[in-house]
């Protein structure tokens, strides 16, 4: 006969909430959720404004689950695309449980930071300052610019990190873990981010083209996910359709005789598939759709908000 013996323990606690991740373009929110979470679940570019909507990175640490918010980098909006990312990230601020403003440290407390510590201060749950790029600036300078950025606002915790190298980011994460409130966790624990994979596959794809392509396409350029097929010998078929506003822009991704847009293909299926973990064949059709910037359609399939003027 088998007794079972209660060690009288009681289950730990599990706390689950959103971190909002807040600040100007490209001062690293994309490369900190990907550190966060330990695999890519957001893309990476040197040209700005490549998060769109609010994509999550889930993480556990211990027992707690941290969604995060990869908002789009607040700026001064200028177009009806531009206005829906500012709006959508602050509503991910405003939603949020927590709030990770993100300072280029480099950068320092420039007039993109300025503008956002002052509307931060409407946004009333706890607010943690992170520093990142920690790397590219004495010592001295970075303790000033705590200090600095403290007197404008009240930090429940401040930490110096480089999201690239990965130097702080656990300390970040334990804290997180601590600071998120009590309650059960809203994803299973070994998924890594609410953003189907075809649109993860996407947004794979829109990163490639920013790499190779970053300066002469504009940002106005989009991936679709138009078919997504598991097949019997376990690869995945994957028709994806880039669009373009001008025929000029189709040319350029192409390349001549094909060869831009065979390049952005491989590099892609081959992320793809390391993610996925088995073949895959990606098929790439670019097409020009005409000022797609003003579809409300094209808005809400990126998550966004149509903005009315």
């Amino acid at each position: 006969m088998t007794v079972e013996v209660s060690s009288g323990a009681a289950p730990a606690e599990t706390r689950c909430g959103f971190v909002a991740l807040i600040g100007a373009p490209n001062v690293g929110k994309s490369t900190l959720v990907n550190a966060l979470v330990g695999s890519k679940v957001t893309i990476v570019s040197r040209k700005v404004q490549t998060t769109r909507a609010l994509i999550r990175g889930i993480v556990i640490e211990d027992n707690a689950q941290i969604i995060l918010v990869d908002t789009p980098g607040i700026f001064l909006p200028k177009r009806r695309l531009d206005r829906a990312m500012v709006s959508t990230a602050w509503s991910g601020a405003h939603d949020a449980d927590l709030v990770c403003i993100l300072l280029d440290a480099k950068a320092g407390l420039d007039e993109e930071a300025d503008a956002i510590l002052n509307k931060l201060a409407m946004v009333q749950h706890p607010k943690i300052l992170v520093l990142n790029k920690i790397d590219l600036i004495p010592r001295e300078k970075l303790l000033a610019l705590a200090q600095a950025a403290n007197e404008r606002m009240k930090f429940e915790h401040i930490f110096m990190i480089s999201a690239l190298s990965g130097d702080g980011v656990d300390d970040l994460r334990k804290t997180l873990a601590q600071m998120v409130p009590p309650g059960p966790f809203h994803y299973p624990e070994d998924q890594m981010s609410d953003a189907p994979l075809r649109h993860l596959a996407a947004e794979i794809t829109r990163e490639k083209i920013y790499r190779q392509l970053h300066q002469e396409l504009p940002y106005q350029s989009t991936v679709e996910t138009d078919s997504w097929t598991e097949r019997k010998d376990k690869s995945v078929r994957i028709e994806q359709t880039i669009f373009v506003e001008r025929e000029s822009q189709r040319k350029i991704v192409l390349g001549k005789g094909g060869a831009t847009i065979k390049s952005i293909g491989a590099d892609s299926r081959k992320e793809i598939a390391d993610i996925l973990g088995v073949p895959v064949h990606l098929f790439l059709f670019v097409k020009v759709r005409e000022n797609w910037g003003d579809d409300p359609d094209r808005y809400r399939e990126m998550g966004l908000e149509f903005p009315k003027e």
